[in-house]
Formats: structure tokens, sequence, C-alpha cells
């Protein structure tokens, strides 16, 4: 008890653990069921924009959202990589769910996940054609952009480096649905789908931060998991969308 005490002192002071046999029992729990998340909704993203491929309007459109599957697959990918070294049987992981799988759209699913499903609840809805894929893009590229100001400073240090490898490739998905958005909103018609779907997805994607004055946060705080409150992280993707959005007028 007392080995494991210094070594929480020793986190919430800052500290890294390097390797698995490092890791007491608990900051093992979080930080797998950290990943689990991140790599469940990266596959959950991927499958979802792999169905949105067929729907791009050109060839430009049809590449970003083949870039966005890829990668977010590849994120997925190496991030299981660290949850191999922890003993996941990564093979089997990839399979245990329908990545692909979603709910009925007008489902209210709050920030619930599903059995043992980690994925973001947002990723659990699904998306109604090009404008739709472009707007979840926006909104939730954005959303992954605060959080990762978390993820590529968690204390587990092989963790937080394959994070600050993958974070670019993230910020560069959500400047990519940017760039879908302007096309799509120099028209009327595509002014008024954007509008509706934003009205959609905002509040979903809102709920991908978590419950305001978490308990749990203090335990990931104490474990050097995370840094920032959930409200401080909302507000700063609300400001991001705010100020994004208005860019283009909406």
């Amino acid at each position: 008890m007392s080995e494991t005490m210094n070594i929480e002192e020793y986190l919430a002071q800052g500290g890294v653990l390097t390797a698995p046999e490092n890791v007491p029992a608990r900051y093992r729990g979080e930080l797998l069921r950290l990943m689990s998340s991140f790599v469940d909704s990266e596959l959950a993203a991927s499958a979802g924009f792999a169905a949105s491929i067929n729907y791009a309007p050109g060839i430009k459109a049809r590449i970003a959202a083949s870039r966005i599957t890829l990668e977010k697959a590849d994120h997925a990918e190496r991030v299981l990589g660290v949850m191999a070294d922890f003993g996941t049987d990564t093979a089997r992981y990839e399979t245990q769910h329908d990545w692909a799988a979603r709910v009925g759209r007008d489902e209210d699913l709050g920030a619930t996940r599903l059995g043992g499903d980690m994925r973001l609840s947002v990723l659990h809805y699904p998306i109604n054609g090009w404008v739709d894929a472009v707007v979840l893009n926006v909104l939730q590229g954005l959303a992954t952009g605060v959080q990762m100001t978390e993820l590529t400073r968690v204390s587990y240090a092989p963790l937080a480096e394959v994070f600050r490898e993958i974070a670019p490739r993230e910020a560069r998905h959500a400047e990519l649905g940017l760039e879908g958005l302007e096309r799509i909103v120099a028209t009327d018609e595509g002014r008024e789908a954007t509008r509706a779907s934003i009205a959609y997805w905002q509040d979903r994607v809102a709920a991908g931060f978590g419950s305001l004055a978490s308990a749990r946060y203090q335990t990931l705080a104490k474990f050097g998991l995370r840094h920032t409150p959930n409200e401080t992280l909302l507000a700063r993707w609300q400001a991001l969308v705010t100020q994004r959005l208005a860019a283009f007028g909406l």
C-alpha cells in the first residue's frame, strides 16, 4: 500500500510511468479504459466515414473521406499496440463489436456507452448524407482537437508519445471538414442543410465531454491521466465551434 501511495504521489506531482510492470492495478484499469474509449471511437468513426465515401460529391471530397477512414483506423491500431503491452488480445479486440452499427437517428443516448462498446455516444448515431458527414467531422474533429490537449499529456509515457504522433493528423481531419463545409455553404440549399445538421449533432458531440463536475475526474487527475476538468474542455470546444462557424456566417 505504501508503495502504491508513493506512486500516486509521484504521478500527482507530474511523474510518468514507462512500462506495464511499473503500473499499479487501479491505474492500469483507468489507463485501459481510456485507451479502449479512444480505440473504439476511432474504429467506429472510421467505419462511419467509410460509409460516407460514396456520398462524396467529387474526387477531392472522396479522397478526404478516404484519408479520414484510413487514418482513424491507423490511429486505433497504434493505441491498440500499447494495449497489447498490457496483455490485450488485439486480434480478438478488433472484432468484438460491429463498428459500423448505429442506433436510430432519433434516439437520445446522452453520454451512455452501449454494452462493452466504449465508443463516444455520438458515434452510435447514423450519418445521413454528405452534408451530415461533413458537419459531424467538423464538430467532432474540433472536439477531438480539444481532447487531444489532454491525451498528449497522459502520465503513461508510451501512450502519450503515440498521441503526440496522432494529434497533427486528427487536427488535419478537422481542417478537411472545414474545407468541405466551405464548399457546401456556398449555396443557399447547402447552408440550410448545414444548419439542420448542426442542430442535430451539436448536443450529441457535446455529450462526449462527459458529466460536468465529474467525480471520476479527481481519480484520473490523481493518476496524471487528466489535467483539465470536463467543463473547461467543453467551454473551449464551444468557443472554437462558435468562432469557426461564424467564419461561414453560421
